[in-house]
Formats: structure tokens, sequence, C-alpha cells
């Protein structure tokens, strides 16, 4: 929209009207054409088993901790709100996405795009703002060793998450250039180049508090973390296998009593190793995405080049596949899920159970911890 002075009037200029068909010139050299038939079939299966396969996987680790009162534990609420999130994706942004991709047009109209930006980034900010939450209870369990998120702080916190998720993700709305004829898909609710110093800067600020702050924070604590772990690994095994005849005595005794310590350590090991993977997949799902935003948001060029939108597109089912990585970490890593998933499944359709070794519970806060004078607690 222009505005009317006295110096250039309510006409278009000699300027604007050589900048407008220099603008026509670059959207005729840099407009892609549709995907191709192979690809865009291909694309649609993909996506159709990515939209089944995270709602379906989601709503199953929701539908375990509320049924199921024994699993409503502070860390399980946690992982049931991430997984709420990716449900929320698989039913509110992925069809709309995948519809567009295969049908090479937007049929939604710019108030439903703008609906769905701020939809996804809510959603996406959420899922970040578990996983941060996850990793801090982990650094504070391990490293300072203490155990005080209860169910109801972890409620408290996920409240106060969504309240700041939406905070974050509602200027996205007003903000969003999609729509503007302008770019190599025009008409299409897509990533695009931002000439306004203000959404600038809220682009800079919604990359960073979804991919930097919590990677950085995320990266630190797990690196204290296997510090800790290695730290801990050293002195039980150096008060195990002391150098001097009487502390070979007490290492002896200490080996008698293995299995309680082989118990703790590998189930925790287990249980940081399965967060340990949740944060790398959510790093490589989404690092493709915020790169590719940002260089979209401040650099025309690329914005405008014939590659952008396969790889924005790419990039966008890339950060997708989060929803599927989570439950399928989830049923590999974690005993009782799967165990939970079988009364899902009819019983002809069950495998046979192969008898293992129970294993005793104990406190989160309590495995790590390895006094001088004591091998475990």
């Amino acid at each position: 929209m222009m505005s009317c002075n006295s110096s250039s009037g309510c006409g278009f200029s000699e300027r604007h009207t050589i900048k407008y068909v220099m603008n026509l010139t670059e959207i005729e050299e840099a407009t892609t054409g549709p995907l191709p038939v192979t690809l865009r079939v291909a694309l649609s299966v993909v996506m159709m088993v990515i939209i089944v396969v995270g709602f379906l996987g989601n709503a199953v680790v929701c539908l375990i901790v509320y049924q199921k009162p024994a699993m409503r534990s502070a860390i399980n609420l946690l992982l049931a709100t991430l997984a709420f999130t990716d449900i929320m994706l698989s039913l509110f942004c992925m069809p709309v996405t995948a519809v567009t991709v295969v049908s090479d047009d937007w049929h939604f109209g710019p108030d439903f795009c703008r609906v769905t930006v701020m939809l996804y980034w809510l959603f996406v900010l959420e899922g970040v703002a578990i996983l941060l939450i996850i990793s801090v209870d982990r650094f504070l369990i391990i490293v300072r060793r203490q155990d005080k998120l209860t169910p109801s702080r972890a409620r408290l916190l996920i409240a106060g998450s969504w309240l700041l998720s939406f905070c974050l993700a509602l200027p996205s709305a007003a903000s969003w250039s999609a729509l503007e004829g302008l770019g190599p898909k025009p008409g299409h609710c897509v990533l695009g180049y931002i000439e306004s110093l203000p959404d600038r800067r809220y682009t800079v600020l919604l990359a960073a508090a979804v991919f930097f702050i919590p990677v950085s924070v995320m990266l630190f604590s797990y690196l204290r973390i296997l510090n800790t772990v290695r730290r801990n690994a050293l002195r039980i095994h150096n008060h195990a296998c002391p150098g001097s005849d009487q502390g070979s005595k007490a290492g002896l005794a200490v080996l008698r009593r293995p299995p309680q310590l082989s118990v703790d350590m590998s189930f925790k090991t287990r249980a940081f190793t399965t967060i340990l993977i949740l944060f790398v997949g959510f790093s490589v799902c989404w690092l493709p995405h915020t790169v590719l935003g940002l260089l979209a948001a401040f650099s025309r060029r690329f914005y405008l080049s014939a590659g952008f939108y396969p790889a924005g597109v790419g990039a966008l089912w890339l950060s997708y596949l989060k929803a599927v990585f989570n439950p399928a970490v989830y049923c590999w890593r974690i005993r009782k899920f799967r165990e939970a998933c079988e009364e899902f499944v009819p019983r002809s359709c069950r495998l046979p159970k192969i008898p293992g070794r129970s294993r005793r519970r104990v406190r989160p806060c309590s495995i790590y911890v390895c006094a001088e004078s004591q091998s475990a607690m």
C-alpha cells in the first residue's frame, strides 16, 4: 500500500515502475514449474505415512499416561505433552502442507495461512520447551543430585510453557508476508523474504527460541551429564580395584555385590541415553529448517532462486519427521512403553513373551550418587 504526498503524488513514479518491472523479471526467471508427477506421488505416500504413524504413535503415548495412574509421573507427563504437540501438528499442519505439495497450489486463502503458521510455531515451541524442561531436570538429577520435579510442579511448568509459547507464536500471524505474489511459488504459504526491520528481529527471535537457545542449553546439560557419568564410573572402578592388599580385600568385598551396582547404573544410563537420543533427533530434524528460514528471510537472491521451494519443502517435512521419531524411540528404548502398547494389540496377534530379569525401582537422583566410601547408593 502506497501513501500520497505532495512530492510524489498518488501514482507510480518512474523509479517505482522500474523497480516493479525488475521484480516481475526476477519472478519470471525464478518461478519454478510444478514438481514432477512421480515425485509428487512419492511425496504423497511418504507424507501420509508420516501423518498416520505420527498421530497413532503419539496417541498411544497419551492414552497410556491417561489410562494408567501409575504412569503419571513428572517425566511421563512431560513426554505426554510432547506427544500431544506432535498430534496437533499431525492434525492441523501436516495435512494442509501435504495437500499443497501434492496439488502444487494453496487452496485455503491468506487468513488460513496465517492461522496455520501461528499454530505451527505454537506446537513447535511447546515441544521444544518440553525437551528443554526434561534436559534441565536430568541435569539437576544427575549433576546436582536434586530430584525436585514432582507431578504438580510438572503441571505448572507445562501450563507456563504453553502460555509462553502462545505469546511467542502469536506475532507470526501478523508478521507473515507470504501470499504476496513474490517468490519461487507466488501465492503459496511459504517462508518469505522480509524487508521490515521489526519482522526481521522477530524472525531472529523465533529462530533463537526454537533452535539456537534450546540446543545450546541442552548441549551444555548433556555434556555436563556425560562428564558426571564418566567421573562416577571411574570412581566406582577405582574403589572396586584398589592397589593395596587391604584395598584388595575391600575391593573383593565390593565385587561380591555387583548385581545392585550393575542394575542401577544400567537402568539410569539407559534412561539418560533415551533422552539424549531425543535431543539428537530434534537437532537433526530442525537444523535445516532453521537455516533455510533465516536464509530466506535475509537473502532475496536465495529466496528467488529456483532451488528454494524444493529445499524448503524437504526441510519442512524433515521437521515433521520428529513426530514419528519420538514414539519410535520410546518403543525401542522403554520397556514399559512396549508392554503398554501390547495391551492395544489383539491377543491373537501378540508375540510370546521372553522371560527376563526383574529390576527394582530406584529413585532417579540416587543412581548417579557415588560417595568416596561406597560404590553406589
